[in-house]
């Protein structure tokens, strides 16, 4: 499912749309990159993207996120990004999910899309079974 854009609109980032924004990354959509550029837009990073980025950067599987990685929060706050922190609550629902999807971080990103009730902007079509507005 696709969610409506337009101005004033509150957003869950994924961990790549993250990633590749910083980066100036051409595989993020231009409908995404309108989202995220819109100064009125409110994005967020979840803690998790950064639980994610560093574990994976730990594992050599984002070498090329070093600085990303060694200051998220700098990266985060440089965009005018507002961090997510993950709740009781939060964990409570992402690891109460149903279905096949393990992935820890995005069952945390899939709960906290649901209970704040942002749209997410990734190109993982798996959110999608969990009935979470994205947009790509």
């Amino acid at each position: 499912m696709n969610s409506p854009t337009g101005a004033d609109v509150r957003l869950l980032l994924d961990t790549h749309a993250l990633l590749w924004w910083l980066d100036g990354d051409r595989r993020l959509s231009r409908k995404a990159r309108g989202v995220i550029a819109e100064e009125t837009n409110t994005i967020f990073v979840s803690a998790a993207s950064a639980w994610e980025i560093s574990t994976k950067f730990r594992l050599g599987r984002l070498p090329r996120a070093a600085d990303v990685a060694t200051d998220i929060q700098g990266s985060i706050a440089s965009q005018a990004f507002t961090s997510l922190d993950m709740t009781v609550g939060h964990a409570q629902r992402a690891g109460g999910l149903p279905g096949p999807h393990h992935d820890p971080f995005d069952r945390m990103l899939i709960a906290q899309s649901q209970i704040e009730d942002l749209p997410l902007v990734s190109n993982e079509d798996v959110f999608d079974d969990y009935g979470v507005s994205r947009i790509w």
